[in-house]
């Protein structure tokens, strides 16, 4: 589903590499969790494989389609909502994702079965007339999952997920995640909550430095470790050293 060949990234001015010979191969229906402290490397992959940024060398491809090549087809196969959504503040919530099923082709009969059910979902039903200025935080995150969802991606993409959910929306939407790999299709998501890594994912990536270090089930990483009890925190942190640097 996803594939990334000795990706590199280096911004201008830059000393080091943010991504460096990056090799990572996340498969059909499963949920792969992306870790890594800040600074690591995460949020510059996740934009090189939606095609925000240009890899400086290697290859990506989704769902078969080269995102260099080939970005309209491999564009289509992406659901994806970053840390911070940045939404069309003079729309409503109903037009926002009006907008967002008319760029994705979706059909006004799976608008009428899909956007209901996600409003009612994450508690928008009565927010929706609303322009998207009032609303909170945690609201404009709601909104961008909905909108992320409605042409059923088969590779479903967030940087952060859980920022600005209530509890019961992060409840709600974990599960979402698990029905979604079970109808065949991959989520990919960064988290620094690693409890939730550990209950969710399928396997795990670890990132330092640019450079994948770690990459498998949670058994298979406790391998590599001392104590082969280990929960996924203590085993990130035996592999990072403990970094945190700056995104």
């Amino acid at each position: 589903m996803l594939k990334l060949t000795n990706v590199a990234k280096k911004y201008r001015g830059a000393s080091t590499y943010a991504v460096q010979d990056l090799d990572l191969e996340v498969k059909r229906g499963e949920i792969f969790g992306f870790l890594g402290p800040n600074g690591a490397g995460k949020t510059t992959t996740i934009k090189m494989i939606v095609g925000l940024l240009e890899p400086d060398a290697g290859s990506i491809t989704v769902n078969g389609f080269g995102v260099s090549e080939r970005p309209i087809q491999a564009k289509q196969s992406i659901g994806f909502v970053p840390d911070n959504p940045e939404l069309y503040e003079k729309l409503t919530g109903i037009e926002y994702l009006n907008f967002v099923a008319d760029a994705y082709g979706v059909s006004q009969d799976e608008r009428r079965k899909r956007i209901p059910h996600y409003l009612e979902m994450f508690g928008l039903t009565g927010a929706v007339g609303d322009l998207i200025q009032s609303y909170s935080h945690g609201m404009r995150q709601k909104l961008a999952l909905t909108g992320a969802l409605l042409h059923e991606p088969e590779l479903f993409i967030l940087d952060e997920p859980m920022v600005g959910l209530d509890p019961k929306s992060a409840h709600l939407f974990k599960e979402l995640m698990r029905e979604h790999v079970d109808k065949g299709y991959t989520v990919f998501f960064s988290t620094h909550v690693l409890e939730v890594a550990e209950r969710l994912c399928d396997r795990v990536g670890i990132i330092n430095h640019g450079r994948l270090i770690a990459c498998g089930t949670l058994e298979e990483l406790r391998e590599r470790s001392q104590s082969h009890d280990s929960t996924l925190e203590k085993l990130f942190l035996e592999l990072t050293e403990g970094d945190d640097d700056d995104d």
